[in-house]
């Protein structure tokens, strides 16, 4: 049950928290999620980048509103994981979380310079919090 909020919110942030009950924390992030993908241009880049363009994909998105992005991401993904469980240790099991969400953001920094930015930096946020899901299940 952990583990299936914290997949939903990797899906889009703010279901793993409706998925927990948590319906007004679950919409607020959905509309924050909306928000940073609409100025960001986030879904573009990821459609350009995917497609092979991926210059293209850097130079349109506006890294004004990227750049809060996996901080955003990855404490969503966090809080959908942590309150799934009820009293949960709360001291060490955000650190897989806080290093996926300060990787996407150097990946986010350093886009340009990165061979398929959007793949590279979602794998750089998603890969620490999935070992974390795994290492912390129990705690």
């Amino acid at each position: 049950m952990r583990n299936i909020a914290a997949l939903f919110s990797i899906l889009m942030p703010g279901f793993g928290q409706i998925y927990n009950g948590q319906f007004m924390k679950g919409a607020f992030f959905i509309i924050v999620e909306h928000f940073h993908n609409i100025f960001g241009r986030i879904n573009q880049a990821i459609h350009l980048d995917f497609n092979g363009l991926h210059q293209q994909a850097v130079e349109i998105t506006n890294f004004g509103y990227l750049l809060f992005y996996p901080g955003f991401y990855a404490y969503c993904v966090w809080d959908a994981w942590y309150y799934a469980k009820p009293n949960a240790d709360k001291s060490k099991t955000a650190i897989p979380f806080v290093m996926g969400g300060f990787l996407g953001e150097m990946g986010a920094i350093f886009a340009n310079r990165l061979p398929i930015p959007t793949l590279t930096v979602a794998m750089l946020m998603v890969i620490p919090m999935i070992c974390g899901m795994i290492v912390f299940r129990d705690q």
